[in-house]
Order: structure tokens, then sequence, then C-alpha cells
């Protein structure tokens, strides 16, 4: 009696298949890496590995006709939701529908054919015509005279992968929407500062309004961008905020790593950082050929209470016996008074070679 379903116990004889292609006594001398070995490899264990794997996995037949899978293990069956009947002796272009990109499919076909190993994703279509994407690995499998034996593919459902890549893309534009709004906000703000001081002639304060609106600015401004993980790094929005004070890059060392925080400390950060670089300028390291200044940065507080550390370290400044005590609390005033607000803090210390300063200024709870 003629068997309707002739693949039904190929499983099985491709274990047997397996076992054999890949003894280990006969591949050994054709390992080239220690690691690519295993003594313990058997039909049994081969069965064992497919059941319990949640990656889908099937293999399929080279040397017949149109090359259809010949195993497939559970995860691919529930992946799929074919049983083994609609899936054994087919090509798996059943997995194919009307949205599957055609480039990637032939991708796939001169993969076949060139015998290369290839990661695409595509849309592929379940039992019940429901799309998924479908991150398929496809590679050749050898025997040990290197003789094509299967075409071995893995299938992982990326659907929400693809979705999560979507809204963080979206997410992206509208950062960049902000980012470029924002600019166009703190530039409309400079522009009236400047035309209301030359109106009332006050030229030289509304510089110096501007100055610090402009600082503000400039620590938002590159990371705006990132905006859509809902915190910004700390060390971009410092360089960004500095960079006027040192166009050609030899004033200020940075030491820093990938600490993040949340929006709500860009501004106290800039506002700080820019006044004082402005006392530096003044009365400062910035003030006299050579001077230099250390910038670093660290998360600080407690778990409860997380806080970032700034470290303002000024080396070849002048003296404090140099400096008027007016210009010195003039614009340490302005920093404590902001921090304070914030609830954070100053402490300050002037060295033979200038001034050192560490800020601490409070995180929110969920900032990295």
């Amino acid at each position: 009696m003629h068997d309707e379903n002739p693949f039904k116990d190929l499983s099985h004889r491709l274990t047997d298949q397996a076992h054999t292609a890949f003894d280990p006594a006969v591949a050994r001398s054709s390992v080239q890496l220690p690691e690519d070995e295993f003594s313990g490899s058997s039909g049994v264990l081969f069965e064992q590995a497919m059941a319990q794997t949640r990656m889908a996995i099937c293999l399929c037949d080279p040397h017949t006709k149109d090359v259809p899978v010949i195993f497939a293990n559970r995860a691919f069956r529930n992946l799929t939701g074919y049983e083994d009947k609609d899936i054994l002796g087919h090509n798996c272009r059943f997995l194919q529908g009307p949205d599957t990109n055609r480039a990637s499919v032939e991708r796939i076909r001169q993969a076949l054919v060139r015998e290369d190993v290839i990661v695409v994703e595509l849309l592929n279509y379940r039992k019940d015509g429901t799309p998924f994407w479908n991150a398929l690995h496809l590679g050749p499998i050898y025997d040990a005279e290197g003789r094509l034996v299967y075409f071995f593919g893995s299938q992982w459902d990326v659907s929400d992968v693809r979705a999560a890549r979507a809204d963080e893309r979206h997410a992206r534009d509208l950062a960049r929407e902000l980012s470029h709004r924002m600019k166009n906000m703190f530039a409309v703000i400079g522009g009236i500062v400047n035309f209301t001081g030359r109106a009332r002639g006050i030229e030289a304060e509304a510089r110096e309004i501007n100055d610090r609106i402009q600082a503000l600015g400039r620590a938002y401004e590159t990371t705006l961008d990132d905006s859509h993980r809902g915190t910004v790094e700390v060390g971009q929005a410092i360089r960004a905020v500095l960079a006027p004070y040192d166009p050609d890059g030899t004033r200020f060392t940075f030491e820093g790593n990938g600490l993040r925080s949340d929006f709500a400390s860009v501004s106290v950060l800039g506002l700080s950082l820019h006044e004082l670089a402005t006392g530096a300028i003044r009365h400062g390291a910035l003030s006299v050929d050579g001077g230099r200044i250390t910038v670093a940065w660290q998360r600080n507080g407690t778990r409860d209470a997380p806080a970032i550390r700034i470290d303002w370290i000024e080396h070849g400044g002048p003296s404090r016996s140099a400096i008027t005590e007016n210009a010195i609390g003039k614009a340490d005033g302005i920093v404590e008074k902001m921090l304070h607000m914030a609830r954070g803090g100053i402490v300050r210390e002037w060295h033979a070679d200038g001034l050192r300063a560490r800020l601490n200024i409070p995180l929110r709870e969920n900032a990295e």
C-alpha cells in the first residue's frame, strides 16, 4: 500500500544520517578548531536538543528537487502553525505571502546556489494567515568529506523587535523636531534680550543675560536628539557648554564616563558651568596663557538620593591674592544660588594654581 506521506519518518532517519555524517572518529581530522569538536554527538542528543530548544529549526534536502524540508522541530511547528504533514516534503516558500519582499527571497535563492551563510529578515505568514517578521539564519551543513548534506535554517519571530525599532524611529523623529524648535526658541529669546538691551541702553547687561541663555541652549542642543531615551548624557552636555571657551581644544581636560541624567539637571549643570567658565576667563585659569581646567564627573550620593558630582579643577591660574573679593563673590554667588534652588551645592577651595570647585547636582530616581 502506498504511503500517503513518505516524509513522516524522515526526522528519525535524519538523526541516523547526522550521527553517521558527524561521527567524531571520522570527522576529527577535518575539525579546524578544538571548540568545534564534540565527542558526545549522537542521534539521540540531536533529537533531544531539537525538542528542547525554543529556536525554530528546519533542515532541507539540497539533493532533492525544490529543496524540500525533511526535518522541522516542535518550535518550528509552534511558530508557524503548520503540522508535519504540511511541512515535510515542501519547500519553505509556503511561509511566504503577498507582502513578502521579493528582493529578500532572491537573496535566499542566491545563498542556496552559492552555499553561503545568510541572515535575512523577511515577512512570513503562519498557517492562519497572520504575518510575522522572521529573522532567518540559513547555511549549509557538510559531511566529514566536505560534501553538502543539508541546508540548515533557524527562524526567530522578531515582530516585537521590529515594532520597537519603529517606535524608536518615531521617537527620534519627534526628538529631532523638538531639537529644531528648541534651537529656534533660544535664538528668538536671545534676539529679544539683545533688542531690549539696546533699546534701554543696557547692552552690557543684555549680553551677559544672553550669554547665559546661549549656554543653556548649548546644554540642551546636543542632547535633544537623544531625548527619546528619557535621559541625556552628562559628558555630552558638559562638552557642549564649555566648547566656546576652548576653541582650540587645548584648555579643558574632560574625565568622565557614560553617566546619564534627567533633563531637569541639564539646565542647572549648563548654567553653573557657564558661570564657572566666565569666572575663569575674568580672573581664573583662562585669564592667563597656559592655564588649564580639568572637568570630571561621576555618580554620587546614595541609592535613594542619587546625584552628579562635578569636579572643576583649575591649573596654572593666578593666586587668590591677585583677585579682588568682589569678582570672586559675584561669580560664585550666582552659582551657589542656582544650585541651592536645585537642592544641590558647591564647595570651593582656592589653591596655589587656581580654583577647585565641587558641584553636587541631584538626580531623579529614574536617571542612569
